[in-house]
C-alpha cells in the first residue's frame, strides 16, 4: 500500500472549523475519511481539546446545512446526515455521511475519481493546518489527484506536497471488535448482497424495505448505524 501526504494551510477566515481549532493551540481534529463512491463519503472525526472549543467545532461538523468537504468555492450539492456519537469535556465524536453528491470538490471524493482499488484518508487539523494522509493500493494516477487538488482550491489555502512512498503503517483489521445489532448487520448484509454499494448502484433504499418488509424511513436509520459503527471500527485500529 502507497501513502500521498500533503498538507493543506488555511488562512482566517476561509473555514469556521480551522478558525475555531487555531483559536486554540492545543486543540485538534482527527478523521477517518472512506469514499464509497464517486459520490459518497463517510467521515468519522474526532475532536479533542478544551470544552468550549470541543462543543463548538463538534457543532460546526454536524451542521447539516453547512459543508465543510469542499475545498474549492464551490459547495457540494447533495445528501447529508451527521451525528454525534459522543461528547465529554475535552472530546467529541461526530459522524457524517455525504451521499448524492454532484459538483463535489472534496479531497476523498477527488482521490475517489482517480485512485483505483481501495482508498481512505486520514486528515488531521491542528491551528491552521490540514494534513492529509491518503492510503490507496496503487498510485498509477497519483499525479492526476495532486494537480486537480492544487488546481481546485479557493483563494485562502495553500497546498504544500510532504512525501509519496509505501505507506508507513500497514491497516489492521478494523473490523476486528466489531459488534453490530442483529437488526444493522441484516441490512447491511442485504444491501452488499444487492449491490447497494456497487457503482452505479444495482438497488434503491425503496427495494431494501421492500425486501425486508420495513419502512424505508427504518431501512435508512440501520444502515446509517451499521456505517457509523464500521467507520468507528476502522478509526480505532488505525
Amino acid at each position: 500500500m502507497r501513502e500521498f501526504v500533503f498538507t493543506l494551510t488555511y488562512e482566517t477566515g476561509v473555514d469556521p472549523l480551522m478558525d475555531t481549532l487555531a483559536a486554540a493551540p492545543e486543540a485538534r481534529s482527527t478523521a477517518l475519511v472512506c469514499p464509497g463512491s464517486e459520490s459518497e463519503v463517510w467521515r468519522l472525526d474526532r475532536v479533542t481539546g478544551p470544552q468550549e472549543t470541543v462543543e463548538r467545532a463538534a457543532a460546526l461538523i454536524a451542521d447539516e446545512n453547512r459543508d465543510l468537504i469542499s475545498v474549492s468555492d464551490r459547495g457540494c450539492a447533495g445528501r447529508r446526515y451527521s451525528d454525534v456519537l459522543s461528547v465529554s469535556a475535552r472530546r467529541a465524536v461526530v459522524y457524517t455521511r455525504v451521499s448524492e453528491a454532484t459538483r463535489c470538490d472534496a479531497v476523498s471524493l477527488i482521490a475517489r475519481r482517480y485512485l483505483t482499488g481501495g482508498v481512505f484518508a486520514e486528515v488531521t487539523r491542528r491551528g491552521s493546518e490540514a494534513r492529509w494522509r491518503i492510503l490507496m493500493e496503487s498510485d498509477e494516477k497519483v499525479g492526476m489527484l495532486y494537480d486537480t487538488v492544487g488546481g481546485t482550491l479557493r483563494e485562502g489555502i495553500t497546498y504544500r506536497f510532504e512525501h509519496l512512498e509505501d505507506a508507513t503503517e500497514s491497516p489492521s483489521n478494523p473490523f476486528a471488535s466489531l459488534s453490530l445489532r442483529p437488526e444493522q448487520r441484516q441490512v447491511l448484509e442485504l444491501a452488499a448482497e444487492m449491490g447497494y454499494y456497487e457503482t452505479p448502484r444495482e438497488t434503491t433504499l425503496d427495494d431494501l424495505a421492500a425486501e425486508l418488509d420495513c419502512p424505508r424511513s427504518t431501512v435508512s436509520y440501520r444502515l446509517r448505524r451499521a456505517e457509523a459503527e464500521l467507520v468507528a471500527g476502522f478509526i480505532s485500529t488505525t
